[in-house]
């Protein structure tokens, strides 16, 4: 058995639009994956295949985005505030710190 150990959660949608586009473009149209017509479409249909195949490039495309809107929040994490002086001041406060709040 093979071993798909995940090392990375990035997704490269492209990868996986240009390896499928040729089985779609064979299939000219296809319903939605799951819908009433793609139920109906017998499983030698290659329409059916190409609504799998299509709704696995539309997640790849949905993991792809995520990942790139994790990055940038990260980065804009990371460049919100000086980090290092926060954790200084952190590590100064005694044990009892407790922060007020405004009424």
């Amino acid at each position: 058995m093979s071993d798909y150990r995940i090392e990375s959660r990035w997704v490269d949608w492209f990868s996986v639009h240009t390896y499928v586009i040729p089985l779609l473009d064979e299939a000219g149209s296809w319903p939605l994956a799951g819908s009433l017509a793609f139920q109906r479409l017998d499983d030698s249909d290659p329409r059916k295949l190409a609504a799998v195949l299509d709704g696995g490039r539309r997640d790849a495309l949905r993991n792809d985005v995520i990942c790139s809107a994790l990055a940038q929040a990260s980065q804009d994490i990371s460049m919100a505030a000086d980090w290092p002086a926060f954790a200084r001041s952190t590590l100064r406060r005694k044990a009892a710190y407790i922060a007020r709040r405004s009424a």
